[in-house]
């Protein structure tokens, strides 16, 4: 497991899949904000975390269809569901690899975009715990949504239509979770439902995308 977890580490990264494509996405979309909603600071603070939340999630979007994609195209994931290796172990193995590359380095990097977006000191840190906890699912359910649409041509714009309805709910309590904690607010509510989402997903979610794997490469 951790050799499998170690390819597909290096394969993220030669295939432009890494964590600077997401982080050049993310930071736009900070940059872009301003320019779009003016450089009022009191304004920018008020929508901040769910800006921040929202760029998390379309940067973890980016690189969803690369997940199944190599192994794919060079015969790899035949030779991967006859391993002795559990299905669903691979599958985890290979949403563990996307969270590592993509999502880990926007949570790393989420407070120092926070300063661009005149974040209040009171929200870094339930903003950070909120991307740590929410984007976990977001790589989960991408897997999810990759399974779907894995040999399928273009199939890069059907997986964004498939994964994004899926992605409103941690995208809610995420993003409400970062504002009230930005806020002063209590956000033990937030919270839960956040981890909730992300154990059901991690539960639930990598058996539905094994099953699909075994349909498609029958």
């Amino acid at each position: 497991m951790i050799a499998l977890l170690i390819r597909d580490l290096r394969l993220a990264m030669r295939a432009g899949g890494g964590f600077g494509l997401g982080l050049a996405f993310f930071l736009i979309v900070v940059v872009l904000v301003p320019f779009g909603v003016g450089p009022q600071s009191t304004l920018l603070s008020s929508i901040a975390p769910g800006i921040l939340w929202l760029g998390a999630l379309l940067a973890c979007l980016l690189s969803l269809d690369r997940i199944f994609a190599l192994d794919w195209e060079d015969g790899s994931l035949d030779l991967l569901a006859t391993a002795p290796l559990p299905m669903e172990a691979i599958v985890t193995i290979k949403a563990l690899a996307h969270w590592l590359t993509t999502g880990l380095p926007l949570v790393l990097a989420a407070p120092v975009f926070g300063l661009l977006l005149s974040l209040p000191e009171a929200g870094y840190k339930p903003l950070i715990l909120s991307l740590f906890l929410g984007t976990p699912a977001l790589s989960v359910i991408g897997t999810f949504g990759a399974a779907l649409t894995v040999g399928l041509k273009r199939g890069g714009l059907l997986l964004s239509l498939l994964v994004l309805p899926l992605y409103v709910p941690t995208l809610i309590f995420g993003a409400e979770m970062a504002r009230r904690g930005a806020a002063g607010l209590d956000v033990t509510t937030p919270l839960l439902m956040l981890a909730g989402i992300t154990c059901g997903t991690i539960a639930l979610l990598p058996f539905a995308s094994a099953a699909v794997l075994r349909v498609n490469l029958r």
